[in-house]
């Protein structure tokens, strides 16, 4: 007896339609140092539409630019609690949430220090593997040194440009696709 062939270049898994909800938003425990924020990750295809069923892994250094990683020996203060990794899926809105501190600026290898921000794979349906992203804080001086913008044509950097609403959170919609693609990078 044989049997079909299951589609191998997707990830997943996947159950009725959606990824297995996950979570680790809050990154930021009580007693971790720098300036709390909230932000808001919104996720559409290539046609505009929401993608309900997606999920954000985000990876930051913490307020004082170290990251939690081995390969971080920098002298700089660690955070007990805080490890910079979380996880969301989205809701049926598109958007997923995460609650943590806004990051401290950390080298370029070649050279200099980058702006702040928060690294940003994102898993969906469709995808054969995951893409990478960055959000930046609009309105940050350190954008205009940062080695990573400045290499990303002028036109397209706002895809990249998280903007605070007057709620005080932080909005990043990222278009996996169309007229809006967000700037994606290899990993």
């Amino acid at each position: 007896m044989t049997h079909p062939l299951t589609p191998s270049q997707t990830i997943g898994p996947f159950y009725f339609g959606t990824i297995i909800k996950a979570y680790h938003h809050h990154l930021a425990p009580p007693g971790v140092a720098g300036e709390r924020i909230e932000i808001v990750l919104s996720l559409y295809d290539g046609e505009g539409a929401i993608v309900p069923d997606g999920m954000f892994e985000i990876w930051q250094a913490n307020s004082h630019g170290r990251y939690d990683h081995p390969e971080d020996r920098r002298n700089l203060p660690l955070d007990a609690g805080f490890d910079g990794y979380g996880r969301a899926s989205t809701y049926t809105d598109g958007c997923a949430r995460f609650s943590t501190v806004k990051p401290g600026r950390v080298p370029w290898p070649q050279g200099g220090m980058q702006a702040p921000h928060i690294n940003i794979s994102i898993f969906a349906r469709g995808l054969l593997n995951r893409v990478a992203t960055r959000l930046y804080f609009d309105g940050d001086p350190a954008n205009d040194e940062d080695p990573v913008l400045k290499m990303i044509d002028p036109a397209r950097r706002p895809t990249l440009l998280a903007r605070q609403d007057d709620k005080g959170l932080w909005r990043l919609p990222i278009h996996l696709g169309g007229a809006q693609e967000t700037v994606f990078f290899d990993c």
